[in-house]
């Protein structure tokens, strides 16, 4: 399973609209493809909803699945052609 890490789009300790849309512009989203993806739960700031949204649909383009959460308990939020199993 590969994860991304919302800490990772964080600008001087924050997350900025402007520099975290820049970094999803950059990010080669072919090489999650046919993957299951976790979007990490816990970041050291508060995330605001749109960016689940924007990494969420960026993902849906490429992955299988996609789940949100800890490894341990992750929640299902995305899986391509409604397979149930995640």
């Amino acid at each position: 399973m590969e994860t991304i890490y919302l800490d990772d789009f964080l600008s001087d300790g924050i997350l900025k609209e402007t520099p975290f849309r820049e970094k999803v512009k950059t990010i080669d989203w072919s090489g999650y493809k046919d993957k299951k993806v976790l979007i990490k739960g816990c970041a050291d700031v508060p995330i605001p909803t749109w960016a689940y949204l924007i990494i969420t649909a960026q993902l849906s383009q490429h992955a299988n699945h996609i789940v949100y959460g800890e490894p341990c308990s992750a929640v299902k939020i995305f899986s391509r052609n409604g397979n149930s199993s995640a």
